[in-house]
């Protein structure tokens, strides 16, 4: 049998175009967490850090889509090359700032301006759209690249601490600004496998959001994407109430290695489900793994749980996208990709933002509260709007990617 993987980078450019997007999307993981550090140790204010950190994640998720929609309009090269541009400046401005010890405001200024950062997964899976549109081998390219975001979040964090830590505070952001500035110049200059432009459709037609299987994934991913959030910081909380907080990036890369093992043997499989049907399974199997948290009562416990959980990212995120595909015309693709991501980011803050509150008031172990109300909230919202994604008019139209 053919190893699937293999297969999908057959494709002319396929390579070149997925190694470069690698690049340029690991700055995104550094960023927010370079922020924390870098202002943590040269100015001894979290509450500074953090603030500035929500600002630079706010403001992505507010640009990010509005970035992808010029993107269809008129083209990558056109559109990611300034936006890149924009955010370089940001990032070095903020660094400065943060060096040369100027006012609060400048630094939020900054911090929003970085918010331009364009979403780069959402970029490579544009081209990997274009190359395997309506055939089989596009599920495992979104199951890639659903692994290659698991990769990046696994190596940008700790890249960006351990620079901070070990050199100088602004080491970590720098990195990321040098990576972000070889990536995107990497990625734009391949310029045979960017997408075509449908400038009057994509204008005509309105944003990609006013679609409702849109709308229905978005919030789904609102909600699944507070599951994540509050398992970081309740993950970090509960080691440290055991008296080991070290603990925590162990127990957190079980989670992530159980989302990038069942990623791809996810992409490899070829299902005779609906995609609609394969949502539900994947949000249902979610809201089920988030139980157990109520009753963990040890890092070893929490591991093997969270790694079981883990299970459910990768393929709650590739057919999520999958969806977004089949729903979504060609001029909004981009645009529709990136609400997703968008979706997962606002759950990530409000998730990371309400299970804070809850274990300041309640303890460590009631952060984990927040991820089982974010996996049934979840399921409620695709149940009420599935009809919504089975029962497009395109859906029935389009092959399957199964």
């Amino acid at each position: 049998m053919p190893n699937p993987y293999r297969e999908i980078f057959r494709a002319p450019g396929a390579i070149g175009f997925s190694a470069a997007g690698f690049v340029a999307r690991l700055p995104l993981s550094m960023v927010t967490i370079g922020i924390v550090t870098m202002l943590s140790q040269a100015r001894g204010e979290y509450w500074l850090a953090g603030s500035l950190a929500a600002t630079f994640a706010l403001a992505n998720a507010l640009i990010a889509p509005q970035i992808s929609r010029l993107v269809d309009r008129h083209g990558q090269s056109r559109v990611l090359i300034p936006a890149t541009l924009a955010t370089l400046v940001a990032l070095a401005g903020l660094m400065l700032a943060t060096r040369f010890e100027a006012p609060s405001w400048v630094l939020f200024l900054f911090a929003a301006l970085a918010g331009l950062e364009p979403s780069m997964a959402a970029m490579v899976r544009a081209r990997w759209t274009e190359i395997y549109r309506g055939t089989r081998h596009l599920r495992t390219a979104f199951a890639f690249e659903s692994v290659v975001d698991e990769m990046v979040f696994m190596i940008g964090p700790v890249l960006a601490i351990g620079l901070s830590v070990a050199w100088f505070p602004e080491a970590g952001p720098l990195a990321a600004t040098i990576l972000l500035a070889v990536g995107m110049t990497l990625f734009v200059c391949q310029r045979a496998t960017e997408p075509p432009v449908h400038p009057q459709a994509a204008s005509a037609e309105g944003s990609a959001i006013r679609l409702g299987a849109v709308r229905v994934v978005a919030l789904v991913m609102v909600a699944v994407g507070a599951i994540f959030g509050t398992s970081e910081v309740t993950t970090v909380a509960f080691a440290e109430a055991q008296g080991d907080k070290a603990a925590a990036s162990l127990v957190l890369a079980a989670y992530a290695a159980g989302s990038l093992i069942a990623g791809l043997i996810f992409g490899a499989l070829h299902l005779r489900l609906s995609l609609a049907r394969q949502f539900v399974l994947a949000i249902a199997f979610s809201a089920a793994t988030t139980l157990p948290l109520l009753a963990i009562g040890s890092l070893w416990s929490l591991a093997a749980v969270l790694f079981v959980a883990g299970a459910s990212i990768s393929p709650t995120v590739i057919v999520a996208m999958a969806l977004v595909e089949r729903h979504v015309p060609p001029s909004k693709l981009t645009e529709g990709i990136t609400w997703v991501m968008t979706g997962v980011g606002v759950g990530l803050a409000l998730g990371s933002a309400a299970s804070g509150w809850l274990i300041d008031n309640y303890g460590a172990a009631a952060g984990f509260r927040v991820s089982v109300a974010g996996g049934f909230t979840a399921l409620a919202i695709l149940l009420l709007g599935l009809r919504r994604l089975s029962g497009d008019a395109s859906d029935r139209a389009r092959p399957a990617l199964v």
